[in-house]
């Protein structure tokens, strides 16, 4: 099994986007593909696609950086419209890699980064590959998931606790628990208690005068653009997700005119992660254009 000793060597770099400093790392020459990770308490990016990257190098150039909020990046995120924030700040640091366009990579919160990049500004997107992401059906009930509702509880009662994170990790995150290193939960739990991250969680409740304005921002099943969106789409998304319903992989494929579905069997959130080389196989031949 891949773990975090197979990734390559990677130029890391920190970079100045709209004052906001965006932590990168990249490595193999090829087409740009930007691996955007999930929104978890502790997550980065290297760490989300330790599993990926390597397979991922021997063709594409890999670039990979720490969402705003969270691992060596800028911390704080604008709650009023936190996929645009992301999605303003991938595009921003597209254009100081000197990128016009470029393949994207999304797994949940960073699905939605990316799901958001495209509808916006379709022109920068050659092909996606998004995983259980975030801002499916968001507002349509039942929700929120149990999944949901342990991530977005992390940080608030008595506050984040190793235990919470293991619980959030080994039930909701994953089918098999036992597939998840003790090491991993305990890199991750440092990461979210980091003191800045604790006073400005990234993700959190839509809460204030302009908490639904903001839900209905997050739920792309009702944006309209969705059904004009030209860039060729892969979902992947396991049958056995607890924080994004699989349902949303349905809504994607009726809605979006060049999206392909892949359900996982046996898998939870973190397809890319539980089921690597199946990922990093129809992942590389998406993106190349070979189905």
């Amino acid at each position: 099994m891949t773990t975090y000793t197979d990734l390559p060597t990677m130029q890391e770099s920190v970079l100045d986007v709209a004052g906001k400093k965006i932590f990168t790392a990249q490595t193999g020459d090829g087409p740009p593909v930007l691996l955007l990770h999930g929104g978890g308490p502790g997550a980065s990016g290297v760490s989300n696609y330790a599993r990926n990257i390597g397979a991922l190098a021997r063709e594409y150039r890999v670039i990979v950086p720490d969402l705003p909020g969270y691992g060596r990046s800028t911390k704080g995120v604008d709650g009023d419209d936190p996929f645009g924030y992301l999605a303003d700040t991938v595009r921003g640091l597209l254009d100081r890699l000197g990128l016009d366009r470029a393949h994207f990579v999304g797994n949940s919160y960073g699905g939605a980064c990316a799901l958001r990049l495209a509808l916006d500004t379709p022109e920068r997107v050659d092909r996606m590959v998004l995983m259980g992401p975030g801002g499916v059906g968001t507002t349509r009930r039942p929700v929120p998931t149990p999944g949901l509702n342990s991530l977005l509880n992390y940080y608030t009662g008595e506050g984040p606790t190793r235990p919470k994170l293991e619980k959030f990790i080994r039930t909701y995150l994953v089918f098999n628990a036992a597939d998840v290193p003790d090491g991993i939960i305990d890199a991750r739990y440092r990461d979210s208690i980091d003191p800045e991250v604790v006073a400005a969680p990234p993700l959190r409740r839509p809460s204030g005068p302009h908490a639904l304005r903001t839900l209905w921002r997050m739920d792309f099943t009702r944006d309209p653009r969705l059904s004009r969106l030209p860039v060729p789409t892969l979902v992947l998304w396991g049958a056995a997700d607890r924080v994004n319903r699989p349902s949303g992989g349905r809504m994607l494929a009726e809605r979006m005119p060049n999206c392909d579905l892949y359900q996982v069997a046996n898998t939870g959130h973190w397809v890319q992660f539980e089921r690597a080389e199946l990922f990093n196989r129809l992942c590389g031949d998406f993106l190349a254009g070979r189905r």
